[in-house]
């Protein structure tokens, strides 16, 4: 029944242009590769997952020759060729991978350890240098720290305002940030949704003495500073394997809520956004990005301005893109840009990827 079920899917999701064949080359992704073959990319894993002849989809190798191929009247996808080298990815993370791992997501900064003090009060963050750190409760030689400083706080929004982010100074109070937002547009706004941290450095506990840590950084990073927060590192937070999928329900307070280093985004970007794994979003789920349609005076109808304005119309939202979460946390989220016909911007909504209106 299982293969039964994915040969319809297949059939009915196939595009009309679709190669018979296709040789892996280095660079390709999953999703891209699949996009080759099917009009909606995310449902590659129900696909191949059901046809045993590919032993697992997320290793495809350069130089595999992917077919399409039909028995008995069913399509099937099989992989052939030599498995050497590195796989490829699922989705190119690669590309991104400076950006995505230096930034996190907590609850409260100002809940955590903090940089009291630097060798010879250096602000500058190179490999042996010596931090002093207040508040690092149970710390013990050998632990691994990372030292982070305040960005954004992520907002709720309210019937107003789409959710958004308003920058933070290294207090975790308000000031300029990354992620471009122009003053007054955006704010984080109703229910806080979590702070942004971005990650300055990596360093190694050595030595404890009553309630001050003494933290010798491993490598050169941006300069650390009295204030700047310290919590455990997270050795690999993402993974470079996923199962792009939709989700069962898209929550209806999703939006796009930043950009990072820009007001408009294209495919391979990354962006945060207001639903996290309380609202069921999980790594690999694919939404689709609108632009919420604007609500015009009907100035045809009525030659009165005034009556004009009384008849507004809502006009329909307009398909922008596809984008996949990588990284969630509690309430918040991000996500790649995987596809648009045009630029993604702070406050879109996010719905099924099946979504036509």
């Amino acid at each position: 029944m299982l293969l039964t079920f994915a040969a319809v899917a297949f059939a009915a999701e196939l595009r009309e242009d679709h190669p018979t064949t296709y040789v892996v080359k280095r660079g390709d992704t999953l999703w891209d590769i699949a996009g080759r073959f099917l009009q909606k990319p995310w449902l590659w894993p129900e696909i191949w997952q059901a046809n045993p002849q590919v032993q697992n989809p997320h290793l495809i190798f350069p130089g595999q020759v992917l077919s399409l191929v039909y028995i008995d009247g069913e399509p099937r996808v099989r992989a052939e060729g030599p498995q050497v080298g590195e796989a490829v990815d699922t989705i190119p993370l690669s590309e991104v991978e400076a950006l995505l791992k230096h930034f996190t997501v907590v609850e409260d900064p100002k809940a955590l350890p903090y940089v009291i003090g630097t060798e010879d009060d250096r602000l500058y963050g190179v490999s042996g240098q010596l931090i002093y750190v207040r508040g690092l409760q149970g710390a013990a030689p050998g632990m691994v720290v990372d030292l982070a400083r305040p960005v954004n706080l992520f907002g709720g929004g309210n019937k107003r305002n789409p959710p958004g982010a308003t920058p933070l100074d290294f207090r975790g109070d308000r000031h300029h940030s990354h992620w471009t937002v122009p003053a007054g547009f955006g704010e984080a706004t109703g229910e806080k949704l979590g702070y942004e941290l971005a990650i300055h450095a990596t360093g190694e506990v050595t030595r404890v003495q009553g309630e001050v840590a003494t933290v010798v950084l491993r490598e050169e990073g941006r300069e650390i500073r009295v204030g700047d927060r310290v919590l455990p590192s997270e050795a690999q937070p993402y993974d470079l394997q996923f199962v792009p999928r939709a989700p069962d329900v898209v929550p209806s307070n999703a939006r796009i809520m930043a950009v990072a280093d820009g007001l408009l985004a294209g495919p391979n970007l990354v962006v945060a956004i207001s639903a996290g794994a309380r609202d069921g979003i999980r790594n690999g789920h694919v939404m689709s990005i609108w632009s919420p349609g604007t609500v015009v005076p009907d100035t045809v109808a009525h030659r009165s301005g005034m009556a004009a304005k009384a008849d507004k119309v809502q006009l329909p939202d307009e398909f922008v893109g596809n984008l996949m979460v990588f990284r969630t946390f509690d309430k918040v989220a991000y996500a790649l840009v995987m596809n648009g016909i045009r630029p993604v911007s702070h406050g879109d909504t996010l719905k099924h990827p099946d979504a036509t209106e």
